[in-house]
C-alpha cells in the first residue's frame, strides 16, 4: 500500500488547501516552491542525530545561507490588514483556500529540492507502514542491502529519480510477504 498524500503531507508539514479536489496539490506545492521547514522536518525524521543530512539536499553553504534568511525573515513582524501581528515567512489562505506564499525566496525549495524531499518523504512513510515504527524504518533504510548491490536505500532514493522505486519495490515486497 503507497503512503497517502495526506501522510506525506503531514511528513512534509504541509496541509491541503480547504476546497482543493485535486489530487496533484503535493505536485503543485512541490512547484511553488515547499517551505524550507519542508526539509527540516524530512531531515529530523529521518535522521535525527544526523545534522548533516540536509547536505544531502543542498549544498552547506546554500543550507547555511537559506537558513539564515529564513530566520532573519520569520523574526521580523509585519502588521497584517487585519491589525493584527503575523510573522513573515508563513503562508496565508486566500478566501478560496490557495496558498498565498509571502516566504522569500530563501526561505522556499527550488522546485527540484522540493521534489527531492517529497520523494524522500514518500519512501520515509512508506517505510514507516511496513516496519511499524521509526527506528524499524530508520535501520531499513540506514542497512546495506542486498538487493540493491550493497546499497543503503536512502542512499539510492536519494541519488535520483529512478531510486525511489527500487526501494518503494523492496517495501513493497517486504509488506506483503514476498522475497525482499
Amino acid at each position: 500500500m503507497m503512503p497517502s498524500e495526506q501522510e506525506t503531507a503531514e511528513v512534509l508539514g504541509i496541509s491541503r488547501p480547504t476546497g482543493t479536489p485535486s489530487i496533484l496539490w503535493i505536485a503543485r506545492e512541490v512547484s511553488r516552491g515547499l517551505p524550507l521547514t519542508a526539509l527540516e522536518r524530512v531531515a529530523y525524521k529521518i535522521a535525527p542525530d544526523d545534522k548533516s543530512f540536509v547536505y544531502r539536499f543542498m549544498p552547506k553553504a546554500t543550507w547555511a545561507r537559506r537558513r539564515k534568511a529564513h530566520l532573519a525573515k520569520a523574526n521580523d513582524i509585519q502588521p497584517a490588514a487585519a491589525g493584527k501581528k503575523q510573522a513573515r515567512g508563513r503562508s496565508n489562505r486566500t478566501s478560496r483556500g490557495s496558498a498565498v506564499h509571502e516566504q522569500s525566496p530563501a526561505a522556499v525549495l527550488s522546485p527540484e529540492e522540493g521534489a527531492k524531499v517529497a520523494r524522500i518523504a514518500e519512501v520515509w512513510t512508506l517505510a514507516r507502514q511496513v516496519w511499524g515504527s521509526d527506528d524499524a524504518a530508520r535501520a531499513f533504510l540506514f542497512r546495506p542491502h542486498p538487493m540493491l548491490e550493497g546499497q543503503r536505500p536512502i542512499d539510492v532514493a536519494l541519488a535520483n529519480e529512478f531510486g525511489r522505486p527500487l526501494v518503494e519495490g523492496i517495501l513493497g515486497r517486504l509488506q506483503y510477504g514476498s522475497a525482499a
